[in-house]
């Protein structure tokens, strides 16, 4: 028993990461490759069944890894991404939530045919569009700041109150069906969920006032917050079963809030935090996924289910925006693809099982086909919305469709030399600065630009930062250059945050290791002085005519030149490093820092 329960966490560990790493190479969503190798390995094969290897232990580890889930997209959450759409945000976890609840309720009720008591139980569960789906949607689709934020925010303010909302349903029914059961019970339930958020609140409040103070030793500070965030939850459970994902939410908003104030937390922790929560969600939904029987799946294609998903795709979910909208500050472009992107996820999945085997012990027998009617709806979302949200967004004009932009750190003569080109080969680009002065050349030349400390935690909030897939650090400053290349690493990725050489030193230059040699730009002596210098005295930047293609060796160019990126023929570019070879395609051009000839 001990080695099949470990071979299963194991085998689905494993699997969920590769999973997330298929999906990425492949450009698919990685919850529709999540939930089909979760198919795969439990239904379609029956290779193991999670639920019966792990046993008690099941429920537990899937409630404890939704609650890190729900914590750290709660916790990431700033008030200064919806500026502007904070209006439209309430409305649409208020009123739209709502009228998805009915809307859903009276679907299932009428086209899944359940009973009216069943229905607006299961329909309060499906107004959640978590976290666990949204965000790696939005990581993929590059949608414009405003709409995914408000996407973002209505999926982490929702996910807890879908539970409690159909707890809240299941406690009413039973109020008015039952004649043991007391208007009491009702209070109790408030009660509870009022105790719930007072767990989360003063919990986040005493993790952050024992960072603030030094209480905690760096090292120690993520494992800590993962521990308080257990306990939240779990206090939170015993009180009443499905308020831990209430309580752990207002923890992560308590600490949203203050983490501004508290600014020790920094962003190692929350990446730390980002990064379990991937692992979390690969593994959770594996679980999942795998634990269905083959009946559930064959059920799945039946006229009531698929015609209740289609009505909550096409009808309950659109209209519900709509009108909550209605005078808003969204476009109607905005609206439509608000209306349209409603995947489910991993809080439905797991929390419809427990209403549908109390449902069933209740009497309820229509309940027997909650887990294929939640199901069906999870995955018929998330592959729709999936493949769709890019499409759609793109003919709604919502998504940036531009080539992969650069952001350049440092106003000076070489920076605004490259960036015009750039921008003149269709690349869209950016300068960051902190002095108006020595932004004003680059401004003379239509140049787009950013004037502020782009260290700085509010840039991110002042500065669209999705256009732009590569940052160069080019300031005289070595010191900035490398913590600027070190903190954008988490938001660009290793292999597209670059920095000058230091220019000090030049024989240790040399010597330091391959890996940080990918991330310094040119070559050795393409420092910042004398690189500032060639475009003073004549040099300029221009494509090099090669007559030869393939790999060609830095030694073999002229030796007044300094090569600097590649243009590939599908219009990417391609920096060139320390360690970076030239490889020549056809098409490709080799442009390089040259003394003009006619200078």
């Amino acid at each position: 028993m001990e080695n099949i329960a470990l071979i299963s966490i194991a085998v689905i560990v494993i699997v969920g990461i590769f999973s997330q790493w298929l999906a990425w190479r492949i450009q698919w969503p990685s919850i529709v490759i999540m939930s089909i190798t979760g198919l795969l390995l439990g239904p379609v094969f029956g290779l193991f069944n999670p639920e019966e290897a792990l046993g008690s232990l099941y429920s537990p580890l899937i409630s404890l890894a939704v609650a890190i889930i729900l914590f750290e997209g709660s916790s990431s959450l700033d008030v200064r991404e919806i500026k502007g759409v904070s209006k439209s945000v309430f409305r649409i976890v208020t009123i739209g939530a709502f009228l998805a609840w009915i809307g859903g309720s009276l679907a299932a009720h009428f086209i899944a045919g359940l009973s009216l008591e069943v229905s607006f139980i299961i329909g309060g569960l499906f107004i959640v569009t978590g976290p666990t789906v949204i965000i790696p949607l939005l990581r993929n689709a590059k949608l414009k700041p405003r709409t995914g934020a408000v996407l973002k925010w209505e999926g982490i303010i929702v996910d807890p109150f879908g539970p409690l909302l159909a707890l809240f349903a299941y406690e009413v029914i039973n109020v008015l069906t039952t004649d043991a059961l007391q208007a009491s019970h009702m209070v109790n339930f408030f009660l509870s969920a009022l105790v719930a958020v007072v767990f989360g609140y003063v919990i986040g409040m005493i993790v952050s006032v024992m960072i603030g103070k030094g209480v905690i030793p760096e090292y120690l500070k993520s494992p800590i917050i993962i521990a308080f965030v257990l306990l939240c939850f779990t206090l939170a459970e015993v009180v009443m079963h499905e308020t831990g994902m209430l309580a752990v939410t207002v923890m992560g908003l308590t600490l949203a809030r203050t983490k501004h104030y508290v600014s020790s937390i920094g962003h190692d922790v929350s990446h730390f935090v980002e990064n379990i929560t991937v692992l979390l969600t690969s593994t959770v939904f594996i679980l999942l996924t795998a634990s269905l029987s083959r009946e559930t799946i064959a059920e799945i294609f039946t006229w009531p289910i698929i015609g209740f998903v289609l009505v909550m795709l096409f009808i309950v979910r659109p209209l519900s925006i709509w009108i909550a909208t209605i005078g808003t500050e969204l476009s109607n472009s905005e609206k439509t693809l608000i209306g349209w992107i409603a995947p489910r996820g991993i809080v439905a999945l797991s929390v419809s099982g427990y209403f549908a085997a109390n449902l069933l012990n209740d009497g309820h027998g229509e309940a027997a086909i909650l887990t294929t009617l939640t199901f069906a709806l999870v995955f018929i979302t998330v592959c729709v919305h999936g493949f769709s949200l890019g499409p759609v967004a793109k003919a709604l004009k919502l998504s940036n469709d531009a080539p992969p932009g650069v952001l350049l750190v440092g106003a000076n003569s070489f920076s605004i030399a490259l960036a015009a080109y750039l921008q003149k080969i269709g690349i869209p680009v950016l300068i960051s600065n902190s002095s108006s002065a020595q932004l004003q050349p680059a401004i003379d030349k239509n140049i787009p630009v950013y004037q502020g400390e782009i260290l700085a935690e509010h840039s991110e909030y002042e500065v669209d930062l999705t256009p732009y897939e590569t940052i160069l650090s080019l300031t005289g400053d070595t010191a900035f250059n490398a913590l600027v290349s070190q903190s954008y690493v988490p938001s660009f990725g290793y292999n597209n945050t670059f920095r000058l050489p230091s220019g000090s030193n030049q024989q240790k230059e040399n010597e330091v290791s391959p890996a940080k040699k990918a991330h310094l730009l040119f070559q050795e002596d393409a420092i910042f002085t004398a690189l500032n210098k060639k475009i003073n005295t004549g040099y300029t930047i221009q494509p090099l005519q090669m007559e030869k293609k393939g790999k060609i060796e830095k030694e073999q160019l002229p030796k007044d030149i300094v090569p600097l990126f590649v243009n590939k023929e599908n219009k990417t570019i391609q920096f060139l490093t320390l360690r970076s070879k030239i490889t020549l395609d056809d098409g490709d051009q080799l442009i390089v820092l040259k003394k003009d000839k006619q200078t």
